[in-house]
């Protein structure tokens, strides 16, 4: 019987030979007879035998084994951690903005003279519950105790008036879209880049809407800047047929907050309207964002415009199909960022 290499043989399978072997012995046969029976050479089984001798039926089970020693102790990974999450690499000396393996690897080594492996240090990442994950962008000037205190204190207080008042609490924005946005992806053999044929004409459109987390919604499309008497206009369409008073969510845009647009609402819609303001650099509090987002990713970036198709109108039927849809309205009202203006 040709000889078996034991490293071939699944745990299991040697530990079951083994005791096999041990029992042969036991039972009257000569371990070399028992080494060709089994195909195993006689000193592996005078190894076995030795080691039953000494630890008994124990000493015949697979173990798995311990492998390489940690270089990092499980206090160091946790701090690993704690110098990650929430913090800028820029506060530890870096140049560069965004956490990758190599800058993790500089920090571990600088603070623990410890070298680790890219490999290693992914594996590090993972086993601390990180993920590579793209950040959102933060405006230095973004006041983050007004953020707070627009969370906390600002609007629930709105929040409470609006319901007392009976009104409805709207958040508006405005947003451009263009007929050469970078377009979605599509398949196509590898080393040829698809080509699709869009019009010529460079086409752009801006669009303004308002939600309501009950699944509220109204918006305009026009072309050109945006100015206070227009702004005005879009208030007074945005109000018409509305029996209850609307406390209307924006941001610090100069145009909103025009002399000439509050005495508009003063003289023409007093006790009707009024504008509140998110504190600046804030988009992530704005659940209309997602109007954009959605509007982007769905409509026009992915479904180039025909020959002689009018942005405009392309525009206009994407937010229709949005207007119609009350679930998915109120499901922007679902993301983390804005969720405090659920139960508005």
């Amino acid at each position: 019987m040709p000889i078996i290499d034991g490293r071939t043989l699944d745990h299991k399978t040697l530990e079951h030979l083994r005791q096999l072997a041990v029992a042969k012995v036991q039972a009257g046969e000569r371990p070399s007879d028992v080494g060709k029976s089994l195909g195993f050479y006689r000193t592996s089984i005078y190894r076995w035998l030795r080691a039953h001798k000494k630890g008994g039926g124990e000493a015949l089970l697979s173990r798995k084994a311990k492998g390489p020693t940690p270089k990092l102790t499980e206090k160091q990974k946790a701090q690993v951690a704690r110098w990650l999450v929430g913090k800028d690499p820029r506060q530890y000396g870096f140049d560069f903005g965004l956490w990758n393996r190599k800058l993790v690897g500089v920090l571990i080594a600088e603070k623990f003279q410890v070298t680790l492996t890219l490999p290693t240090i992914g594996a590090l990442l993972h086993s601390l519950g990180l993920s590579p994950q793209k950040p959102l962008r933060r405006a230095y000037e973004r006041d983050e105790k007004a953020v707070e205190a627009w969370r906390q204190t600002v609007y629930p207080q709105l929040l409470a008036r609006a319901r007392a008042e009976s009104a409805d609490i709207f958040f508006l924005d405005e947003a451009g879209v263009e007929s050469d946005s970078p377009l979605g992806r599509t398949w196509g053999k590898k080393g040829q880049t698809p080509v699709v044929k869009t019009s010529g004409q460079r086409q752009k459109v801006s669009v303004i809407s308002a939600v309501n987390a009950r699944g509220g919604f109204w918006f305009d499309v026009y072309t050109g800047k945006l100015n206070a008497v227009r702004f005005q206009e879009f208030l007074g369409d945005f109000m018409k047929r509305r029996q209850r008073p609307v406390f209307l969510v924006v941001d610090s845009l100069s145009v909103h907050k025009a002399t000439s647009v509050q005495r508009s609402l003063e003289e023409k819609l007093a006790g009707r309207l009024e504008l509140h303001f998110l504190p600046t650099y804030a988009p992530d509090l704005n659940p209309d964002e997602f109007v954009w987002q959605h509007l982007k990713t769905n409509g026009v970036s992915k479904r180039p415009l025909k020959k002689d198709e009018s942005l405009a109108e392309r525009v206009f039927e994407d937010m229709y199909v949005i207007k119609e849809d009350k679930r998915l309205i109120r499901s922007f009202f679902h993301a983390p960022s804005v969720s405090y203006a659920i139960s508005s």
